[in-house]
């Protein structure tokens, strides 16, 4: 379900609610430029200001959003309004762009690929004239590969500028949801082999699981495409014409991805009703076994009841063999009804329709 981290009701624009067990903010900073590269660990804020130069590109990166006086600080040296300060802390926001003097924001949620359950990570990006500023709820990205094509001086990514490392980002959240599509795709599969071979209850626990992720990866990727589209097609000095031709793959993507959710969503859909098509055929399967040995004892209990009236004229009752032939009489009885309801259909396979004519008809 939807929880957001809101201030009170009536409170001042820019209030933040920090959670308490909210991360301890760890910042991290990437300064490159097409001949340089430096990289700082743990970097204090009264530092920031020093790395920001115009020959360069400064990716400061802030993992954990614990310390309500050390975002203000962040915020003061990069000239961040309060209001963006609040949608950074106050998670989870839904994805959108906003542009603001000096910066853009940019608000997407990020998946991880190992996880078991979904629980998206809002990831924060403020895109400036020579830095490129994020904010993580916690350690823990999809951002390796960008990183990695940094330290391998790409030539692309080293001479861009910032609005392309941000389309990077960008790209590297969107295609995050690729492997975890892959992963509820073979549980779905799986999931269909149970169910047309045993149905049970946990099968149904784990179907409403899956529609209830399909549902948050929609809430997640619907706005991103919007996103993704009003900087494509906005006019913002902060992105050049060149990184807007990469945005529209990014684009592609999200258009991608909504297929797949819809696809797999529909797909869980279905799964239910084939596993109450297959309970339902099982229990009807059960009670045409119990229909039919109730169908073959009816006359047996009929013939068992005549003769087991107490009148002295009952001359049947004094034959030698009278007891072996009502029970022959029975088993007959018993076995034409069995070849009756067999020639019907009712048990087992027709004896008109042979495995050979029912392959046939499978095949064409």
């Amino acid at each position: 379900m939807f929880r957001k981290r809101h201030p009170p009701v009536g409170s001042k624009p820019g209030t933040l609610m920090i959670h308490e067990c909210a991360a301890r903010p760890v910042i991290r900073v990437m300064k490159y430029n097409p001949d340089n590269l430096e990289e700082f660990e743990d970097v204090s804020v009264s530092d920031l200001t020093k790395l920001l130069d115009d020959n360069s590109v400064c990716w400061v990166d802030v993992q954990g959003l614990g310390d309500e006086a050390v975002l203000r600080d962040i915020a003061d040296k990069f000239s961040i309004h309060l209001l963006a300060l609040e949608d950074v802390v106050n998670v989870p926001q839904r994805p959108k762009v906003e542009y603001f003097e000096g910066h853009t924001l940019c608000i997407t949620r990020m998946v991880l690929p190992n996880q078991s359950r979904i629980y998206p990570e809002q990831v924060s990006l403020f895109l400036g004239k020579n830095f490129v500023l994020t904010f993580q709820e916690r350690e823990g990205d999809v951002f390796d590969p960008v990183r990695h094509r940094i330290r391998n001086k790409g030539k692309i990514i080293l001479s861009a500028g910032p609005s392309y490392l941000t389309y990077a980002l960008l790209d590297a959240v969107i295609d995050g949801y690729y492997p975890l599509l892959e992963l509820f795709g073979e549980k779905l599969e799986a999931l269909e082999d149970q169910i047309v071979s045993n149905p049970k209850p946990e099968i149904l626990r784990k179907i409403h699981g899956i529609k209830r992720d399909m549902l948050t990866l929609r809430r997640s990727i619907w706005p991103q495409r919007e996103v993704v589209n009003e900087m494509i097609r906005d006019e913002n000095p902060l992105i050049t014409d060149t990184v807007r031709v990469y945005l529209r793959d990014c684009y592609d993507h999200c258009v991608q991805l909504m297929d797949g959710v819809e696809t797999y969503r529909e797909l869980a859909g279905g799964l239910m009703d084939v596993y109450l098509s297959s309970v339902g055929n099982r229990q009807n399967e059960v009670m045409k076994v119990l229909t039919i040995m109730a169908t073959i004892f009816i006359p047996l209990t009929f013939l068992a009841g005549i003769y087991g009236m107490n009148f002295d004229v009952m001359p049947e009752l004094r034959f030698a063999w009278a007891y072996p032939a009502l029970l022959g009489v029975m088993a007959t009885i018993a076995i034409c009804m069995l070849f009756f309801f067999r020639r019907k259909g009712w048990l087992g396979e027709r004896d008109d329709d042979p495995p050979e004519a029912i392959s046939n008809q499978d095949d064409e």
